[in-house]
């Protein structure tokens, strides 16, 4: 008998260890880090009493993701496989890279870049919105635009097992420094408008996103030495 959809997308996340009970038991198809999985000795196992690399892990739990999402759209789930097993691309990672770039200049000059100026000699602002650019966060044309899916391929490149977990909270910490800078940012520019506000509160919180770039760009660099991205 050929199994229903729903029956297979029932055992692909019986395969990701998905619990409403068990928040620590989720299916890791992301780049987050998690405790080693423990694996017992059996006559049938192949494993053995380590550890199960993190490589690992997630490339079973996102080849069991990718056949529940193919199963229950009616897809192929060898394409569907396909698709989310690749490594990022060369032009991918050099997205990094202009970003980074581009992180240090903001910083080299955030007072330039966070000023406006009406035309022909008018009154001159502190605007955060060039924070959020920087950050890949106004436009799909930004290099480091949505640059997190890219950071999730790196489980299938061939990375140095000593810079895993360097990369792992590198990334983290880019996640949150990215979010804090884009939340003072976003404060900042409505800051002259808020009761009690006005151009020290816009400059209180642009600080505060500025705190957060660097931050951001220490991540970034790290990442891109677990890369090797020159």
């Amino acid at each position: 008998m050929i199994p229903s959809r729903l029956s297979l997308v029932t055992a692909a996340l019986v395969v990701c260890n998905v619990s409403a009970f068990s928040p620590a038991a989720t299916c890791a198809t992301g780049l987050r880090r998690t405790a080693p999985l423990q694996m017992s000795s059996g006559a049938n196992s192949n494993i053995g009493e380590g550890n199960v690399s993190r490589r690992t892990l997630f490339a079973k739990t996102a080849s069991a993701a990718a056949f529940a999402v193919a199963a229950a759209t009616g897809s192929n789930p060898g394409a569907a496989f396909a698709a989310s097993n690749s490594p990022p691309t060369a032009e991918e990672l050099n997205r990094i890279k202009v970003g980074y770039e581009g992180i240090q200049y903001l910083l080299d000059n955030f007072e330039k870049e966070t000023t406006v100026c009406r035309e022909n000699g008018g009154e001159c602002k502190r605007d955060a919105d060039a924070v959020r650019k920087y950050l890949g966060l106004r436009s799909t044309s930004d290099p480091l635009f949505q640059i997190e899916k890219v950071f999730n391929k790196v489980k299938y490149m061939d990375i140095d097992p000593d810079k895993l977990d360097a990369f792992f909270e590198a990334s983290e910490n880019w996640n949150s420094a990215m979010n804090m800078s884009n939340s003072m940012a976003f404060i900042s520019q409505f800051g002259e408008y808020n009761p009690g506000g006005g151009k020290d509160e816009v400059l209180k919180y642009l600080n505060e996103a500025q705190k957060q770039v660097v931050l951001a760009e220490k991540s970034l660099k790290i990442i891109m030495e677990c890369l090797d991205i020159a």
